[in-house]
């Protein structure tokens, strides 16, 4: 038998962490039918990453798959979503992020389409801002940008990188789609996220307001 390119207890251990929570945030209604995708870095090469076409309420350790980061299959014949590039880029670029979570809450989904014009939903004033790290302040300000949909993975990758090089971000917008967030751990991906949420359902009620 061929040995694997990787740890596969590792793995298992991957796989548990995202089942529990991916199960929580499908409970929360923002992963509807089987969109949405959720991986873990499980080393210096490789991802755990949730199999494309899934139910992400009742995953299973067989719907959990590894990819290198170039967002290839390594060693099964599963198929990864056609984003998975957008998760391994991030890996590949910045060895501190441990974990890239992305959904479709209709929040997300809402924002997306409102300021997909702008390119970006400016958020300032928020005492949540302190959620993301490397904030200390609810003087801190967070331009989360808002990318328009393509089918074409190489070009929203490349868009994601030219702006990383100009600025520090935990997460983005992609128009009439959703939001990706990451963090060092699942715990901080989590928090981004959740964060995020806040704070744009907060943006939209405002402009009910005015």
């Amino acid at each position: 038998m061929t040995a694997l390119p990787y740890d596969h207890h590792r793995l298992r251990e991957l796989a548990g962490e995202i089942i529990v929570n991916v199960r929580e945030l499908s409970a929360l209604g923002w992963t509807p039918a089987t969109s949405s995708n959720f991986s873990l870095r499980l080393d210096d090469r490789h991802a755990a990453i949730t199999v494309s076409g899934r139910d992400k309420g009742r995953l299973t350790e067989a719907d959990i798959m590894v990819v290198d980061f170039d967002g290839q299959p390594v060693a099964t014949e599963h198929r990864p979503s056609a984003e998975t590039l957008l998760h391994t880029q991030l890996y590949k670029r910045i060895p501190e992020i441990g974990c890239v979570l992305h959904t479709h809450s209709p929040v997300q989904t809402i924002a997306s389409r409102l300021y997909a014009g702008q390119g970006h939903v400016h958020l300032e004033g928020y005492e949540l801002l302190k959620a993301f790290h490397g904030n200390t302040t609810h003087d801190d300000e967070v331009d989360v940008p808002v990318f328009a949909n393509t089918q074409d993975m190489h070009t929203l990758a490349a868009q994601v990188d030219a702006l990383l090089d100009r600025q520090c971000m935990w997460g983005y917008l992609i128009d009439g789609h959703g939001l990706y967030a990451w963090g060092r751990d699942m715990p901080e991906a989590r928090r981004h996220l959740e964060a995020f949420e806040f704070l744009l359902n907060c943006e939209l009620e405002l402009r009910k307001l005015r």
